[in-house]
This record gives structure tokens, C-alpha cells and sequence, in this order.
């Protein structure tokens, strides 16, 4: 076995890997950029090495990097992790001449499956159903709608170099066609320096189901059963769960015997996934292998009991698997939720900052977090926005949810804005109980995007009501420490006014035996908790039923969490609560005449200049943040009064970038 890996890798993968080689035995090397210098996953490794500036193409892309990496720690393996060089066949070969293992699949898999006009070709020769389509590449945009008449709408274009969601357009007529195979090739140009387009049948009502595989160098493959992979939002996956509530028996078996004859096919040799989109008939067609670890592989852990990082190791020092296809069992349900960066209530723009505040929820038989970073860690502007992983599992797929609600209210992050009220909203919805999912779940149930009315809230009386108990216990304390006990009873005000989000809900706080009673018209909520003030988690029994909140102090109230939901609360008496009503709010500035920064990021492209007219819908400027670059745009005709910066400049959110005359 190896005594030494480098993990070419950061965050939360380069942590997992280092979590399981560590149980192992085997010591770990990690590479970080400058950005990274003090990351978690630096500081959990037994070495480290500096691989350059924070970019990526600067240091975890630079190949000759890691080389030196390895030759200076003297690495005998390398663990890639997922991105970056992971399914690079230059750097595969690299590390074969230079005698160092990659635990990872042979050259020839990752060549054939890395582009996608070559993998559905070979898909087909194995027996693996396809989509229909054009598997060549199209010449030009008459080319592309010849074909897509011949294969019938709607179509789906795509880069043979595609991945992360990047070089996808569904067209559904001519128009579309011409328009959406320009932009295709040119943003397969930009983003993979490839502008190889080929086409095929756009499947109504998809589901997005993965197989994972897992085979040795003696010729061993097995499949560990399926993930559900269709909540997705552009593409990008956002909850993930294993198994599927869609497959039966029948047809797992045959998309993993399918899964299992195109890994043969390309001599496959570790941890990969078959990925296949399933019609309404549980139909099933081939879409890609990834030849790599998954970011969702933690549910597939969970449910077989395996440890796929230990099995891709053991495979790489060229051990034979130690499981056999009629070993592999499916107990329970797992589900994982993708915590990142962003907010979804401004069109899931990327959040950078410190995390000034950051507790997982506790780990457990039921919940698993998968995450690199900790209270004081940085979301970079240079990297993916994600946080964690966390993935919940119970018995049944409904208590899995349930646990994942639990989880969710658990996670307090602060510094930074996040996405939990949506994967909130998303397991609470009941289409998602239901199982009935689809790719365009999300697209079909937020059509205009993500607004504080679509986060569930079933009895918004809780909140309020451990509002209220948080305000006597602090009232309680204000005694104890003053050394007025004697007085405690008498003096205690029970008659409150919960202000929350403006409504005034006025409340009677009891103290009783084991704890408390708050009173509200008819309703009465009887709250038994040992929460004390300055504790940002409540933990409390409401009526016999678990709730964990989240609070936050802010003057003569709280700011309030529960199940996604932000409910900005002040406990006044009930005169003061009636003097409220007379107080004049604050208006926020005119910033109409302006261009903000949705995003903290840099302006790379400044697409006009002081006096110029533009139209609405024309490119104003360009912000580029995690990866990506978002195109900021005309609303109404404008004339641009002043340019406020320049390109390169680092940009705060909501600073102006133009002024419009």
C-alpha cells in the first residue's frame, strides 16, 4: 500500500480524501494556491506545497506544479479529486512516465470518454442505449438545422468538450437553431477551447439517473446502485439523493449492466459514473461518463455501506475489489443538499467574503457534512461557491427529508449570504415529497426566480412564540445578575407584542413547570428548552414537536431562521409597541440612475463610453466571480453620464460601475 499521497485538490474533496487516507495509514500532501495559504485542507495534511498565484490556471491547473509537488514531497500516488486535472490525460500520462500511480482510471478511459462525440460513438458499439441524434460534428449553422429537422424538435445542441452545464442550448425550432448554434459554438470556444457542436433529441419530462461504477485492473466491475440527479438549476446539480424514488428493480439492473459494458469498453479501472437521462417510460439513454469521483458520491456511501475513496486507492496500488456485484445492497435513503455561496434571492449571485460565523449541524448516524472550510475561512472569488455538502439518512426517503429539514435549520453561517431557504424550499415542496421530479423542476416551479414568498413556512406562530421565550429568559437573567431574585416573579412583565415583519402579534409569556407557555389569541405553545442568551441556536420542544431556530440579536429584538425563512422580530411592550406605529421609517436612496454590481467580483469588461446612447438589452459591462462571467445589461434605453471605474478593478456588491444621464 502507499505510505504517501498528494491530493490535487482543494476544499471540501481534498479534506475527504485526506479523512479516508488517514484512517488508512497513509500519509497525505496537499497543494494550495495563494488564495489557500491558510485553508482547512492545507492544515489537515501532513505536508503542503505552494503551487502559485490564486487563479487556478496559476497553481491547481498548473501541471508542472504538482509534478514538482510530487518530486519534492516524494508522493508515490495522486488523488485528483474532482475538476482541475482530474479527468486530464496529459496529466495521467505525466504521472505514468514518471512512475507515480494515479488513482484514477487507465489514459484510455478518460480520452474516450472526455469527449462526448467520441463516447456516444463508443456508447452505441457497446450496446448502450442512446439518444438519438447526431453524434458527428456539425459544420455550420444550415448544417445544424438540417439535422435537427431530420432528428425532429426539440434539440439539443451541445459542445463535445461540454461539462459543468456549459455549451447547452435547447432549440425548438429554426429560428432557435440558427441563433442557438452560434452561440454554442462560441461559448464552447471561450469556455473549453474546443467549438466542436453535435446534436440530438431533447427528452420531454427528463429525469437525470447515474450509475456508479467501480472496477479493478483484473477485470473486476460492479455497479453500487443509482442517483437521482434531476434537481438541477442551469444545469448544475443542487440536490441529489440515492436511490431513486423512480427506478424498480428491473430497470436498475439494466442500466447498470449497461454501465457495466461501456466501463469494460474503455478498460475502466476505479471509481466513475455512468450518467443517463430517463424518459417519462423509464426509458433510459446514455449521456456521459465522468470518469472521476462525484461530488454526490457521499449518498451512494451511505446507502451501500462502501467507502469509494478507500476502493479507488486500493484499486490504484493495484489490489483486486473487495466486493463482488451480488455483495452490493441498497439500505435506506440518503439525500445530499449543495450549501453554496450565493443568494438566491438575487438570481443565486455569487457571495464572496469571511465567514464571521459558521457552525455545522452536529454529525451523526443521520448527518454527514462534507466540507473544507471553518469559522475565519474565506468563499474566494477565484473558486466554486460551494460551502458543504450535507447529506442526511434515515430508513425511508421520507425521514431522510425530514432529517434534512432538522440539518438545514442547524446550519448557522454568517459573512457571507447562502442558498439554505432554497434547499429548504425545495425539500418542503410537495412535488419533491412526491417524487415527482424532473431536470426542469426548478425552472417549471420558479419561473420568475426565487423570492421570499416561496419559502415554506407551516405555522409562522413558532418563530414568534420562541422569540417571546428568548426575550423572558434574557428578562430572567437581567434579575439573576442584578441579585433581585426575591423580586424575580412579581416584577416580570408576561404581556408582550411580538413585532414580526411588521404584524404585531401580542403575547402572554408564562413560566411553568419544565418551561413556558406563550399565549396568542386562542393558541397556546408550550416550549420546553435550556437555551441561554448568546447561544445562536435554540434547540426547543414546541407542543412536543423538535424545532431548531436560528437567532440573531439585533436591538430590542431578534433576527429569526427557521426552515429558510429570515423573520426580523422586536419584543416591545405593548405601549411601545403602540408608539411604533407612529415612527417614520427611513427611505432608502434613489440609486435608479446608477449601474450596481450585482456580485462582489472584477469588471473585466466595460462595454461603453461616456456618452454614448444604448438600448435596452444591450451589454453595458461585465463582472466576472466563482468561475464565472455575467454580463451586465441595458434595462431601458440610457446614456452613460460617467464611467466610476475601470476594467480590472475589484468590485464590491452594490458599488456603481456607470451613471446615466
Amino acid at each position: 500500500m502507499f505510505s504517501k499521497i498528494l491530493i490535487a485538490n482543494r476544499g471540501e474533496i481534498a479534506c475527504r480524501v485526506i479523512r479516508t487516507a488517514r484512517r488508512m495509514g497513509i500519509a497525505t500532501v496537499a497543494v494550495y494556491s495563494d488564495a489557500d495559504a491558510q485553508a482547512l485542507h492545507v492544515r489537515m495534511a501532513d505536508e503542503s506545497f505552494h503551487l502559485g498565484g490564486s487563479a487556478s490556471a496559476d497553481s491547481y491547473l498548473r501541471m508542472d506544479r504538482v509534478l514538482a509537488a510530487i518530486k519534492a514531497t516524494g508522493a508515490e500516488a495522486v488523488h485528483p479529486g474532482y475538476g482541475f486535472l482530474s479527468e486530464n490525460a496529459a496529466f495521467a500520462q505525466a504521472l505514468q512516465e514518471a512512475g507515480i500511480a494515479f488513482i484514477g482510471p487507465g489514459i484510455k478511459a478518460i480520452t474516450s470518454m472526455g469527449d462526448k462525440i467520441a463516447s456516444k460513438q463508443l456508447a452505441a458499439e457497446a450496446g448502450v442505449n442512446t439518444i438519438p441524434g447526431f453524434t458527428d460534428v456539425i459544420k455550420d449553422a444550415e448544417h445544424a438545422l438540417s439535422i435537427s429537422r431530420d432528428i425532429g424538435y426539440p434539440v439539443m445542441l451541445k459542445a463535445s468538450a461540454g461539462g459543468g452545464g456549459k455549451g447547452m442550448r435547447v432549440v425548438r425550432n429554426d429560428d432557435e437553431c440558427r441563433e442557438g448554434f452560434d452561440s454554442t459554438r462560441a461559448e464552447a470556444r471561450s469556455s473549453f477551447g474546443d467549438d466542436r457542436i453535435f446534436a440530438e433529441k431533447f427528452i420531454e419530462e427528463p429525469r437525470h439517473i447515474e450509475i456508479q461504477v467501480l472496477a479493478d485492473q483484473h477485470g473486476n466491475t460492479i455497479h453500487l446502485g443509482e442517483r437521482e440527479c434531476s434537481i438541477q438549476r442551469r444545469h448544475q446539480k443542487v440536490i441529489e439523493e440515492a436511490p431513486s424514488p423512480f427506478l424498480d428493480p428491473e430497470t436498475r439492473k439494466l442500466m447498470g449492466d449497461q454501465a457495466i459494458a461501456l466501463a469494460k469498453a474503455v478498460d475502466y479501472c476505479s471509481a466513475g459514473t455512468v450518467e443517463f437521462i430517463v424518459d417519462a417510460h423509464k426509458n433510459f439513454y446514455f449521456l456521459e461518463m465522468n470518469t472521476r469521483l462525484q461530488v454526490e458520491h457521499p449518498v451512494t456511501e451511505l446507502v451501500t455501506k462502501q467507502d469509494l475513496v478507500e476502493h479507488m486507492i486500493r484499486v490504484a496500488d493495484g489490489e483486486t475489489l473487495s466486493i463482488a456485484q451480488d455483495d452490493v445492497t441498497l439500505t435506506g435513503w440518503a439525500l445530499e443538499a449543495r450549501v453554496y455561496a450565493e443568494d438566491p434571492f438575487r438570481n443565486f449571485l455569487p457571495s464572496i467574503g469571511r465567514l464571521t460565523h459558521y457552525r455545522q449541524p452536529p454529525e451523526s448516524a443521520t448527518v454527514r457534512v462534507d466540507s473544507g472550510i471553518e469559522e475565519g475561512s474565506e468563499v474566494s472569488m477565484f473558486y466554486d461557491p460551494m460551502i458543504a455538502k450535507l447529506v442526511t439518512y434515515a430508513d425511508t426517503r421520507d425521514e431522510a427529508i425530514a432529517a434534512m429539514g432538522d440539518a438545514l435549520d442547524a446550519y448557522y453561517i454568517r459573512g457571507v449570504n447562502h442558498n439554505v431557504s432554497f434547499l429548504n424550499a425545495l425539500i418542503a415542496h410537495p412535488r419533491f415529497k412526491a417524487g415527482e421530479l424532473t431536470t426542469n423542476f426548478i425552472a417549471e416551479e420558479y419561473p420568475d426566480g426565487f423570492h421570499t414568498s416561496d419559502v415554506p413556512q407551516a405555522d409562522p406562530m413558532v418563530p414568534v412564540a420562541i422569540a417571546a421565550v428568548a426575550n423572558r429568559i434574557g428578562e430572567e437573567r437581567k434579575f439573576q445578575i442584578s441579585g433581585q431574585t426575591h423580586r424575580f416573579e412579581r416584577n416580570l412583565r408576561e404581556d408582550w407584542v411580538v413585532v414580526a415583519n411588521g404584524q404585531h402579534f401580542p403575547v402572554k409569556v408564562l413560566a411553568v413547570a419544565h418551561g413556558y407557555e406563550v399565549e396568542h389569541q386562542e393558541a397556546v405553545y408550550r416550549i420546553t428548552t435550556d437555551w441561554t442568551p448568546g447561544n445562536p441556536i435554540v434547540e426547543a420542544e414546541v407542543n412536543g414537536a423538535h424545532i431548531c431556530v436560528q437567532l440573531d440579536q439585533q436591538g430590542a429584538g431578534y433576527r429569526i431562521f427557521h426552515r429558510g425563512a429570515s423573520i426580523d422580530t422586536r419584543i416591545l411592550s405593548p405601549h411601545g409597541a403602540s408608539l411604533l406605529n407612529h415612527m417614520i421609517e427611513r427611505e432608502p436612496p434613489d440609486m435608479s440612475k446608477f449601474l450596481l454590481s450585482p456580485m462582489p467580483g472584477k469588471l473585466v469588461r466595460l462595454s461603453v463610453f461616456v456618452g454614448e446612447e444604448v438600448k435596452a438589452g444591450e451589454e453595458l459591462a461585465a463582472v466576472e466571480a466563482m468561475k464565472m462571467e455575467n454580463s451586465l445589461r441595458a434595462t431601458d434605453n440610457v446614456t452613460i453620464a460617467k464611467i466610476l471605474v475601470e476594467e480590472g478593478d475589484s468590485l464590491e456588491v452594490d458599488q456603481p460601475i456607470l451613471e446615466f444621464a
